[in-house]
């Protein structure tokens, strides 16, 4: 572990959350240029203060780096413990990276309670890099929930019309699979002798009764998270019922919350249960590889459709996580944060459309070129990087999942390659009928072009697309030793 001597991860934590509590205070006055501009400051700052991380960390060391580590709550033994490693420390860049997107994207279109829905950007970003740090579980645990409160408060207030049920059906789901959660917390913290580190715990020897109960109990949160098949359901109605901004940080940076907690979690610190039940998490990966692709092709609702082959795409990582190699851990991670870029991407460019019509209906369109041709020239590159085409992110990571499946399992790697034909079918389908063709209505003729401000936070995540994409070495590199250090970890047993 590497101390650290300035507070560069509470600095990336807590300083999106001050900017957001300000904004809230400055929203009282209700002045929303003013509250627009505070954001947009906080978000840029909060995203500066994060790329230290990335320049000053160590490709070759082992452990966490960063560290901080005070006391919280003494007569427990619970600390402020934080840390990162070559796993973790993108996300804490993508979370920052993608606060500043949302905050571009909401710029014109949020019109009632700006202060309030900014903050709770903000706020819910810290809390995100927060998880990704935690090296505590209290700690992670304390994090983990509190990002539903954010989230919860975005779909209820500012979404569609069915966001109270979506929100509480959100929160319902996320909040009974973290119970379980909390309960192997406790086992871990009294096994350990009264310690909550998470390292201490990777370390406990326990029977593979044991083991098993708390791979399931962690299964229960990380799942229902990821969305694995089938507790996925609350997702689709969660997009659809959210605004913009939500169904971009829900996409591109919550769902990775969960998929990070298998790694964190149920693989160093179940790692008999993690190969006992692995060929159980394949079977539901692949299925939702499959079926969910297959779910996706049928949709009437752009945002559905897209909601459905972000599941499809988290199989891919679930997938790659329990076959146990080096390459498909790292393409599953890898294709973690090319999702967050690529579903982002998409759920912005449905978002530019439903500001011009307000309809999400596939049906409704048609022939959008012919009026927005710099719109579509963006819509088609990020659904052929949602369907995987090479030089584009979406490549990297499923090739690499593929690879590391047919190393693991020929027949496995082949159900997987699947989905890169069932991606392409259902991104190329909704590609041909919004945007090529002739013109579909009179809406259709109206339409205008992306403005400024939409086109620079649809060319910034077209640059990240391509950058990784054609070269993603910075990616793969960082995290190599992180990798091989956990599948090290996974292949000893634990049993007493």
């Amino acid at each position: 572990m590497t101390q650290s001597t300035f507070p560069l991860l509470s600095l990336a934590i807590w300083l999106p959350i001050a900017f957001g509590l300000i904004v809230l205070a400055v929203g009282r006055d209700s002045n929303p240029g003013l509250v627009r501009g505070v954001s947009l400051i906080g978000s840029i700052v909060s995203f500066l203060a994060t790329l230290p991380l990335i320049s000053n960390f160590d490709k070759a060391a082992h452990g966490v780096q960063f560290v901080e580590k005070a006391p919280w709550i003494q007569q427990f033994n619970v600390s402020y413990a934080l840390g990162v490693d070559g796993i973790s420390v993108w996300f804490v860049l993508l979370t920052a990276f993608i606060t500043v997107i949302v905050v571009i994207a909401a710029w014109e279109v949020i019109e009632k309670r700006v202060a309030q829905y900014m903050g709770a950007f903000l706020i819910l970003s810290g809390l995100m890099i927060g998880v990704f740090c935690a090296t505590d579980g209290l700690l992670f645990y304390v994090f983990f929930e509190a990002t539903l409160i954010p989230m919860f408060i975005i779909i209820g207030v500012w979404g569609g019309p069915n966001r109270v049920y979506a929100a509480i059906k959100f929160f319902l789901y996320t909040l009974l699979g973290s119970l379980l959660t909390l309960v192997a917390i406790l086992y871990l913290y009294f096994k350990a002798g009264g310690s909550f580190d998470i390292f201490a715990w990777h370390k406990l020897a326990l029977p593979l009764n044991a083991q098993i109960l708390i791979f399931l109990a962690f299964l229960m949160a990380f799942a229902v998270k990821v969305p694995m098949w089938p507790v996925h359901t609350w997702l689709p109605d969660a997009h659809v019922e959210a605004p913009t901004g939500g169904s971009v940080v829900l996409a591109a940076i919550m769902l990775k919350l969960g998929a990070y907690g298998f790694l964190r979690f149920s693989l160093p610190i179940a790692p008999d249960a993690s190969h006992a039940l692995s060929g159980f998490i394949i079977t539901l990966s692949l299925i939702a590889v499959i079926y969910i692709g297959l779910v996706a092709l049928v949709q009437a609702d752009m945002k559905k459709l897209v909601a459905y082959s972000s599941i499809a795409h988290m199989g891919f990582v679930t997938l790659g996580f329990f076959v146990f190699n080096d390459m498909a851990v790292q393409g599953g991670i890898v294709q973690m944060i090319s999702h967050g870029f690529v579903s982002g991407a998409m759920f912005l460019c449905i978002g530019v459309l439903y500001d011009r019509m307000h309809s999400r209906q596939i049906a409704d369109y048609g022939g959008v070129i012919n009026t927005m041709p710099r719109f579509a020239a963006f819509f088609v590159l990020f659904s052929l990087a949602n369907c995987g085409l090479p030089a584009t992110s979406g490549f990297v990571g499923e090739f690499m999942v593929i690879l590391g499946a047919v190393k693991f399992n020929f027949w496995i790697g082949l159900l997987a390659a699947t989905a890169l034909i069932f991606g392409a079918a259902y991104s190329l389908w909704l590609v041909k009928r919004v945007v090529f063709g002739a013109i579909g209505n009179k809406h259709v003729a109206e339409l205008t072009d992306l403005n400024g401000r939409e086109f620079a936070m649809l060319g910034v995540l077209a640059i990240a697309t391509l950058a990784m994409g054609l070269y993603p070495a910075p990616f793969t590199d960082v995290m190599q030793t992180s990798v091989a250090d956990l599948l090290q970890h996974v292949s000893v047993s634990k049993i007493k």
